[in-house]
């Protein structure tokens, strides 16, 4: 006996036209009425939720006004670079729905070849987070308005770039014609209380260049203007801050005021110091890299040091504005 396959694209089936398919009469429950059916957007499937009344027999009564219709398609999606498609959530959707069209939307992308499936989950829509993890996607990051999850479709190791590993720090020497250096002593922080001067450092924001940022640091803990004019040197370490990575690049500044009025929030005593009597603390001569940044400075007011300056450049990966850091001098034969 040969069996055809029931033709779902495009047809309605219900339990009353199913049962007389195969040949039966007798009268049984009624079943939600399944439609599938193709769109140019993907496929788009639509249920009937039909109620009973109450006192209900295996013949069902079905009111029409008590039919409930709902629609939904395959999440929407743009293609990424890299052969995956990026979901950006901005409706409201009932996590079971939300789960359903997920495993469906799954099922297309695999068919379509597609990698990595990345969706953004802005927090209106946290009520969707555990659906979508316990269809197998994990954290990637997260900011303060969203959460980015991630999924793999094809078998094997994953190749979906990680969060972020580096958070980049700054540190300025400011050294006025007195020979005389910019510090500061903090009233949080792993300095509080110990009597340390240092030098005013801080963390680059999301979006802005290194030589801005520390410009802005040196205003905001001492009210000093100043001017960037290299890099000198650049220290990574690890475990640093939440588990991640740490750059941190020491600046030299040109002062352009003098009158320092410190940030009350985090400083506790700011003050322009002899650079020998800072060189002389005992933290300083016991820490090895404040050594460094001590005979990288000292080099440098002697002259016989070039740091990295930044010099705008274009890139084929953005359009921003962006700056390559290099030896201008030596590369140039001054």
């Amino acid at each position: 006996m040969m069996l055809r396959r029931a033709a779902l694209i495009g047809c309605t089936i219900t339990s009353g036209n199913l049962w007389s398919l195969l040949g039966f009469s007798a009268k049984v429950p009624t079943w939600p009425a399944v439609k599938v059916s193709s769109s140019t957007a993907g496929y788009s499937i639509r249920y009937r939720a039909m109620s009973a009344s109450a006192n209900a027999t295996p013949v069902n009564v079905i009111a029409e006004n008590e039919e409930q219709v709902q629609e939904f398609k395959q999440l929407n999606a743009v293609n990424d670079r890299y052969g995956g498609v990026i979901v950006e959530m901005s409706e409201p959707m009932d996590p079971a729905a939300f789960a359903s069209i997920l495993r469906a939307s799954i099922a297309q992308w695999r068919r379509q070849g597609k990698k990595g499936v990345w969706i953004k989950l802005p927090i209106q829509h946290v009520n969707l987070v555990e659906a979508a993890v316990k269809e197998g996607f994990w954290f990637h990051h997260a900011e303060p308005n969203y959460l980015m999850l991630a999924y793999w479709i094809p078998e094997g190791t994953h190749t979906l770039p990680a969060n972020a590993s580096h958070r980049v720090g700054v540190g300025a020497f400011v050294m006025n014609e007195k020979r005389e250096v910019l510090v500061v002593q903090e009233n949080t922080g792993r300095f509080r209380g110990t009597g340390v001067w240092k030098f005013p450092t801080g963390v680059v924001n999301e979006g802005e260049d290194l030589c801005t940022a520390v410009v802005r640091e040196v205003k905001e803990e001492t009210a000093i203007d100043t001017k960037f004019i290299e890099v000198l040197a650049f220290r990574q370490s690890h475990k640093s801050f939440f588990e991640k990575s740490d750059i941190f690049f020491m600046c030299l500044m040109e002062p352009l005021s003098f009158e320092i009025q410190k940030q009350e929030s985090e400083i506790e005593a700011a003050q322009w110091m002899p650079f020998e009597e800072y060189a002389a603390q005992p933290f300083v001569q016991t820490n090895e890299l404040s050594k460094y940044i001590v005979d990288i400075c000292k080099a440098k007011e002697a002259r016989k040091y070039s740091g990295f300056v930044p010099v705008p450049t274009s890139s084929p990966f953005s359009d921003e504005k962006n700056y390559m850091y290099f030896n201008y001098r030596d590369l140039n034969g001054q």
